[in-house]
C-alpha cells in the first residue's frame, strides 16, 4: 500500500472501485443472509455503492453530490442488520477484494476501514 495515496487510489481509482462493486454484488446476491435485503434489480444499488465507496475511500464526493449527506446508519435502519449479516457483508467484500490484483495490505486496510461502519449498522439482535 502506498501511504502517499488515498485508499481510493490504492484500489485503482474509479476503475478499481467499479471492479470491486461488480465483484461484490454477485456474492451478496448468492448469500442466503444478505440476498433477501436487496432488490431483484441490483443495478441502482450497485451505482449508489460505487458512488459511496468512491467518496468513503478518499475519491470524489460522488455520493454526496448526488444524494446529499450519506447518513448511512439512517439509510440502513429499515433493514434488519444483525451481527451475522454484518459479518457476511464483510466476507463478501473480502472475497471480492481478493479477486482483484491489489496488494494484501490494501485488502487488509480496506476491510478494516469497512468494519466500523458494517458493525455500526447493526440494528437487530441475532
Amino acid at each position: 500500500m502506498d501511504p502517499n495515496k488515498t485508499l481510493y487510489e490504492n484500489l485503482g481509482g474509479a476503475e478499481g472501485v467499479r471492479a470491486l462493486v461488480e465483484a461484490f454484488y454477485p456474492k451478496v446476491q448468492k448469500n442466503e443472509l444478505l440476498s433477501p435485503l436487496f432488490p431483484e434489480d441490483i443495478t441502482p444499488v450497485m451505482e449508489k455503492q460505487y458512488m459511496f465507496l468512491s467518496q468513503f475511500f478518499g475519491g470524489p464526493s460522488l455520493y454526496s453530490d448526488a444524494n446529499g449527506h450519506p447518513m448511512m446508519r439512517a439509510r440502513h435502519l429499515p433493514f434488519p442488520v444483525t451481527e451475522e449479516r454484518a459479518q457476511a457483508w464483510l466476507s463478501c467484500m473480502y472475497e471480492a477484494l481478493k479477486e482483484m490484483d491489489i496488494p494484501e495490505t490494501v485488502v487488509d486496510v480496506t476491510i478494516q476501514r469497512l468494519s466500523g461502519p458494517a458493525h455500526h449498522f447493526i440494528n437487530t439482535p441475532s
